[in-house]
């Protein structure tokens, strides 16, 4: 046997409240009968008190409870009672007189208490009615006993042992984010991943993913204040809120975002999933011109195109490296231009300043410097935005042993990384990466440039871009100088809009802005010189960067020329070398590699010969080379094998790279280097 909880077991509800007639709703004792008061009510009446409404001011009006039949005992099987916990999006139209709620304490008042249902709704507990003190956020359990025509809401507290919490939700019509451009100001719900939170100084950002793409939530408790804290980047949700439009983006203002979980949240994911395999496939596109090495790069290069749209639809920060050189710049931008609108697109108009970084690499591999930038950058993003490890695509590098030890931080972290490169390829490499394409991988080498193959790469991300892009692997070719049959055909290509000699001179202004920019992307500058914006301005920018480069070439060479020495090697090679620390100016334009190549090239327009400039410092080598039978990159693994101590490091191109050896042993380097030219079969 229990208690009837409808009345307390006191046998008798209250249906009404009336004011006292006796004390017209004063409280206090008016002019009274002794003879007819009980004891008790004499006693209150001696003290000023209203003997009816024992000092209250109103009357009760009571009937006999219908659930105990007035008992106050319940006997037989008690259900375990239900308490409706309400949703933010509820109001006084999903409110039942009679049923219980469980509610937080909002405030205490010498009259009551106030009662927050959900943010919308709150209703008080009078005084007279709280068995116990209660404070500010306690959960309270209560009875609607009446919802009053101004709205107010009545509450009487209940004590419950046992019972059952049921969520009381409010539908709203469900949509994909791609849709919400027609239902502006009108209440909708998507369902989605959090895949980047942002805390400003007003609302926090969220922004949601769902099958078709990215909205972005705001979602406001106090200005500054975190909302929803419980959700964070991974986060399965269903979002309800007003959607409207700011910044020329849609967005929703959030009523209520909750979290999902087992089957729901496995739904959600599973039809994301199915989405983004769609949307990343790469558009079926003709290369422009015949070559039998992008041909058989081709699945490998939709594979790179995939991955990247992949990355771009579920807004995964990309983070794209590139040689800081004509080829690499060209290769790079490519890419860029191919991506940037189809991340607009996808996650909003400022979207690409938290989604996309790109910078150059001085080197050509994956330096110490440029990975612990990037990890440091991510790993910042990460905990500010609670965004995903970024896809990491390098271009013009990341296919030689040198890369290995960056590639090490990206497999501790788990990042994804994508080569598209044409320096000669290491296996040792692959293991690290999720794509790798390379000209050497299917019989090319490295005429066909990481521009050439980039550029195709990009018309299959965003075939929207072949036009304003098409005369980059051209660029590119001149610019690594090519002898590739591809090349003359991308020049080909453009050659009614450029000709070969302003190919070249866009080539050497962007070697000539790299050196200024160091680790920036410059990206207006190139874009200038690409031609991307006001033609005038491209040709005088052009033109006076040129003009520049030149100027200072032309000063490095009447310095250096004079003091390169030759030999003729017992095979018939003519080696140069030149002693860059002594006789070159240093820190300024051309750097090392670019006045070795200069001075090389001003040799072989000399001589026949096949020719193999040199030009070496304290403690690293500059190799040029024609018609002689060079593979850089095995000549360091041997000279690193044979010449202990030396430090040996280094490769690039079979016929043009560096190494880089310990100062104490530059003699001892340098001299077995030239045995090894000197053993070398030529092209005579």
């Amino acid at each position: 046997m229990a208690l009837c909880e409808r009345c307390s077991g006191k046998g008798e509800i209250v249906v009404e409240e009336k004011k006292c007639v006796a004390c017209k709703g004063t409280g206090k004792a008016k002019s009274i009968n002794l003879g007819e008061l009980s004891e008790e009510q004499l006693s209150r009446a001696l003290d000023g008190s209203c003997p009816v409404c024992d000092g209250t001011g109103c009357v009760k009006i009571t009937e006999k409870c219908p659930e105990c039949g007035g008992s106050g005992e319940i006997t037989g099987h008690v259900d375990t009672p239900s308490v409706n916990l309400l949703s933010d999006l509820c109001d006084l139209q999903d409110l039942v007189v009679g049923d219980l709620y469980e509610g937080t304490v909002n405030g205490v008042t010498d009259f009551g208490a106030f009662i927050d249902l959900n943010k919308k709704m709150r209703g008080l507990i009078r005084s007279n009615n709280l068995g116990s003190d209660v404070a500010v956020g306690d959960t309270v359990h209560v009875h609607v006993q009446n919802v009053k025509p101004n709205g107010n809401i009545e509450l009487i507290p209940k004590k419950l042992k046992e019972y059952q919490i049921v969520e009381i939700e409010k539908h709203f019509p469900e949509y994909r984010s791609s849709d919400l451009l027609k239902h502006v100001g009108k209440t909708v719900s998507i369902a989605g991943k959090v895949i980047h939170v942002k805390q400003t100084a007003g609302p926090t950002i969220f922004t949601v993913l769902d099958e078709s793409g990215t909205v972005v939530c705001a979602a406001f408790e106090r200005a500054g204040e975190r909302a929803y804290p419980e959700v964070d980047s991974g986060t399965i949700v269903r979002v309800v809120g007003e959607a409207s439009m700011r910044n020329q983006d849609i967005q929703i203002e959030v009523a209520e975002m909750k979290g999902l979980f087992g089957s729901d949240a496995t739904g959600i994911c599973d039809r994301i999933e199915r989405a983004l395999d769609i949307l990343a496939e790469p558009q079926d596109v003709d290369f422009l011109i015949e070559s039998e090495v992008t041909t058989s790069l081709k699945e490998g290069m939709r594979a790179v195109a995939k991955r990247i749209r992949r990355a771009i639809f579920s807004s995964q920060p990309i983070v794209l490296r590139h040689h800081a050189d004509a080829d690499g710049m060209t290769a790079g931008i490519a890419i860029e231009r191919a991506i940037l609108p189809l991340i607009r697109d996808v996650s909003g108009t400022d979207a690409e300043y938290y989604f996309y970084r790109r910078s150059p690499s001085k080197a050509p591999f994956y330096e110490m410097m440029d990975i612990v930038r990037d990890i440091t950058f991510a790993l910042g993003d990460q905990a500010r935005h609670g965004q995903d490890l970024p896809l990491i695509i390098l271009v013009d590098n990341g296919s030689t042993e040198e890369d290995v030890p960056a590639f090490r931080y990206t497999d501790v972290y788990g990042i994804d990384v994508l080569v598209v490169d044409h320096h000669h390829p290491d296996e040792v490499v692959d293991q690290y990466l999720c794509e790798h394409v390379n000209p050497y991988h299917v019989g090319g080498d490295f005429g066909v440039t990481a521009g050439m193959v980039c550029f195709e790469v990009a018309r299959m991300i965003n075939p929207d871009v072949t036009d304003e892009i098409k005369h980059l692997p051209a660029v590119s070719a001149i610019g690594d100088r090519s002898e590739a049959a591809e090349a003359s055909r991308y020049i080909d290509l453009v050659s009614d809009r450029y000709s070969a000699a302003e190919l070249s001179d866009i080539a050497l202004a962007l070697d000539y802005a790299a050196f200024w920019l160091k680790f920036q992307d410059g990206r207006g500058l190139l874009n200038d010189i690409l031609n991307f914006g006001k033609l005038d301005r491209h040709q005088k920018l052009v033109k006076l960067l040129c003009d520049q480069a030149k100027s200072m070439i032309e000063d490095q060479l009447r310095v250096c020329m004079p003091n390169v020495r030759t030999q003729r090697l017992p095979n018939g090679v003519s080696l140069n070398v030149i002693d860059l620390e002594h006789f070159a100016h240093k820190f300024t334009f051309p750097p090392p590699g670019k006045t070795s190549g200069e001075i090389h090239d001003q040799i072989c327009q000399k001589t026949d010969d096949p020719v193999v400039t040199l030009g070496y410092g304290p403690d690293f080598a500059v190799i040029r080379s024609r018609g002689a039978g060079m593979n850089i990159p095995q000549m360091v693994r041997e000279l690193h094998d044979e010449l202990v101590g030396a430090g040996v490091s280094g490769g690039g191109h079979l016929v043009v790279g560096s190494i880089k050896f310990v100062e104490g042993m530059r003699t001892e380097v340098l001299q077995r280097l030239a045995e090894m030219i000197g053993k070398l079969e030529t092209d005579e």
